[in-house]
């Protein structure tokens, strides 16, 4: 049983990704996703980035809901010095699929868990290892033609039909999918955010 007064986590996030693993962790939720900006910033690195969005997904939610515990995130994918958002046609996904073929990227995702106006707070960023097999002109066609690469930071999903592109992976698997879902739960119970799992 999961309780927060008598109030559900709030996802700041309309990723049903990371919807989805919350709710396998039988975490109650409710969804309300952040307005703030995503954009890079110039000389900004891949690590003070997800943190920095992360942070301010948080703290725009709970501006709007005083008392209640958020958790928000934000995921990009690194490969070669380069951060890869999410694609914004099919020409941006090809060209992120073509950079990602038979090489290693990051993924790195930042999340953010609080509380105010108490000022509660934990942060923590997740990097993960991804290789890719190489892809031929073929395979990325066929992708783009799923629809799948267009809500996905690297324009790909490993927990769908891009499953047969990824050769290995080092780190937290959850990570790609969107949120390290075991170092986010953790957080949640030292925070007492949630009640998972009875007494330790």
């Amino acid at each position: 049983m999961v309780r927060q007064g008598n109030h559900p986590l709030i996802l700041a996030s309309a990723s049903p990704r990371r919807r989805e693993l919350l709710r396998l962790a039988s975490i109650p939720l409710e969804i309300i996703p952040s307005h703030a900006d995503e954009g890079f910033r110039h000389g900004e690195s891949p690590e003070k980035h997800v943190r920095r969005v992360a942070r301010a997904k948080a703290m725009e939610v709970a501006a709007r809901h005083p008392g209640r515990w958020i958790l928000a995130a934000d995921t990009v994918v690194e490969v070669g010095g380069q951060m890869l958002g999410k694609p914004k046609d099919r020409r941006e996904a090809e060209k992120m699929l073509r950079r990602l073929s038979q090489r290693v990227h990051r993924v790195l995702t930042g999340y953010c868990i609080l509380r105010c106006p108490s000022g509660e707070k934990r942060e923590g960023t997740v990097i993960s290892r991804v290789k890719f097999k190489a892809l031929t002109a073929a395979e990325i066609r066929w992708y783009i033609n799923t629809g799948e690469p267009f809500d996905k930071a690297g324009g790909y999903a490993i927990q769908g039909k891009a499953a047969f592109m990824v050769q290995e992976v080092h780190g937290s698997y959850t990570n790609v999918v969107g949120l390290p879902l075991c170092e986010v739960v953790k957080a949640l119970r030292e925070l007492g955010a949630v009640n998972l799992f009875g007494r330790r």
